[in-house]
C-alpha cells in the first residue's frame, strides 16, 4: 500500500469518545464528518451527531480549542449519508462495545469505504482479529485498533493494534498520522483481551474497589488516597470510572471475564 495523506477523518458512532475524537480532529484543523443513527420521526435526520456536537462545550475540561470549532464537524447519518465515507482518508468506528452492533455495521458501510482508506476501531478492549472477520480481505488489510483514551485531547496515549491480515506500513502511517498531526503517544499492543492500558488498570480499580468495600471506605476518601498522593490523575479511582463511562467500563470488565478464565486474579472481575 502506498502511503496516502490522512487529510480528511470520518468518526462512526457520537457517543463521548466519537464525539471527543472528532474534536480532537477539528483542533488539529483536520475536516471531519461525524456519523451516528437518524433522529426520531419528528427531528432532523442529524439530530443525535448534532445533539453530540452541541454537548462538546459543556464538557470539563474543554474537548474543543474554542467552542466555536464546534461548528466545522460536519454532522450526518448512516442512513441518507454513507456515500459520503468515499471522501475520506481514516475511518474510526466509535459505536457502543458489542461485538453484533460493530459486525453490523462494517457490513453495512463496507461496499463505501474507499480503496485507499484506513479503518480502524476504537474498541477499549474487543478482540481486533474476531472485529475483522465478517470484512473481505481488501479492507480487513487496511484494518486494525486505534484505542484512544478519555479525554483524547489530554490522554498523551494510544494503543495501535494489527490483525493478522493487517498490511505491514497500515500501522506506521496510522502512527505517523497520531503523533505529528494529533500530537499523540503511541504505543504498540497485541491483540490481547483489553491490550495493555486496560488490562492492566481495570484490574488496579477493581483490586481498589474491592479493599474499599472490605475496609467501609467512602468513594470520597478512596479517590484522595489513590489520586494525586500517589502521582495519578486527582480523578483517583471511582471518579476516574465516571469519566471512563460506567457502560463502556462495564464492557471491559466483561471482556475479561469472558476471555481470562484462567487468570488467577478472575474473581475480582
Amino acid at each position: 500500500m502506498s502511503t496516502i495523506p490522512i487529510k480528511k477523518v470520518v468518526i462512526l458512532g457520537a457517543g463521548v469518545m466519537g464525539a471527543q475524537i472528532a474534536a480532537h480532529c477539528i483542533n488539529a484543523r483536520v475536516p471531519v464528518i461525524f456519523f451516528d443513527l437518524t433522529g426520531k420521526p419528528d427531528q432532523p435526520r442529524n439530530a443525535l451527531a448534532q445533539r453530540a456536537v452541541d454537548s462538546l462545550k459543556k464538557i470539563n475540561p474543554a474537548p474543543l480549542a474554542n467552542n466555536d470549532q464546534a461548528a466545522l464537524i460536519d454532522v450526518a447519518n448512516f442512513e441518507d449519508d454513507v456515500s459520503r465515507l468515499a471522501e475520506v482518508d481514516l475511518l474510526i468506528e466509535a459505536i457502543a462495545e458489542r461485538m453484533d452492533w460493530k459486525h453490523a455495521l462494517y457490513q453495512k458501510i463496507a461496499a463505501h469505504i474507499p480503496a485507499h482508506a484506513i479503518f480502524a476501531t476504537n474498541t477499549p478492549g474487543l478482540s481486533i482479529n474476531a472485529l475483522s472477520s465478517v470484512l473481505d480481505e481488501n479492507i480487513r488489510s487496511r484494518f486494525g485498533g486505534v484505542h484512544f483514551f478519555n479525554p483524547p485531547r489530554y490522554m498523551h496515549l494510544v494503543e495501535l493494534i494489527k490483525t493478522s491480515h493487517t498490511e505491514g506500513d497500515i500501522l506506521d502511517q496510522l502512527e505517523s498520522f497520531l503523533t505529528t498531526t494529533l500530537g499523540e503517544g503511541v504505543v504498540r499492543a497485541i491483540d490481547t483481551p483489553n491490550f495493555i492500558a486496560n488490562r492492566v488498570g481495570i484490574f488496579g480499580m477493581l483490586a481498589i474497589i474491592r479493599e474499599a468495600e472490605i475496609f467501609g471506605l467512602s468513594y470520597d476518601l478512596v479517590d484522595d488516597l489513590t489520586g494525586t498522593r500517589l502521582g495519578r490523575a486527582k480523578s483517583g479511582t471511582f471518579r476516574t470510572a465516571d469519566v471512563v463511562g460506567l457502560d463502556t467500563l462495564g464492557h471491559v470488565i466483561d471482556t475479561m471475564q469472558r476471555n481470562l478464565p484462567e487468570d488467577p486474579f478472575h474473581a475480582l472481575y
